[in-house]
């Protein structure tokens, strides 16, 4: 089984692919939006191009345990994507994700810097990573 992880932003999406296997985990690419609409139109690509047998998405819960505000954005995306994506869908939490994907850059080398895009990329690698660690069979 192939997972498509997504790590969701207001203004960059950060994607990740497992193997069929579901052992590795790679980065895939950043998508820049405009908006939750747009969005959803280039995850609908994303979906058709990498064909995930499920999704994985970042879902920032509060370390008390609570919905974030970006809890309830993604919620939103998440009501819209049923109408193309009507697959098993996993949300992850993704606390510090974004420090550990630029932990990550760092040990590999590369210089963090302005690359958002990069990181929104690697925290999508570290979600997914996550999730296959955590359901090994699924």
């Amino acid at each position: 089984r192939t997972f498509l992880a997504i790590d969701y932003g207001k203004r960059r999406i950060g994607l990740a692919k497992s193997d069929p296997l579901g052992i590795i985990a790679s980065a895939l690419e950043t998508i820049v939006v405009n908006s939750r609409k747009d969005a959803l139109t280039k995850i609908k690509l994303a979906i058709e191009t990498y064909q995930p047998n499920a999704l994985i998405i970042g879902y920032p819960v509060l370390a008390s345990g609570d919905s974030s505000p970006m809890c309830r954005e993604i919620d939103l995306f998440l009501s819209d994507l049923e109408v193309v994506w009507n697959g098993p869908l996993y949300k992850v939490d993704e606390d510090y994700s974004s420090s550990e994907a630029a932990d990550l850059m760092h040990a590999q080398g590369k210089r963090v810097g302005k690359n958002k895009g990069e990181i929104d990329r690697m925290a999508a690698v570290v979600i997914l990573r996550r999730f296959l660690d955590e359901h090994p069979k699924d």
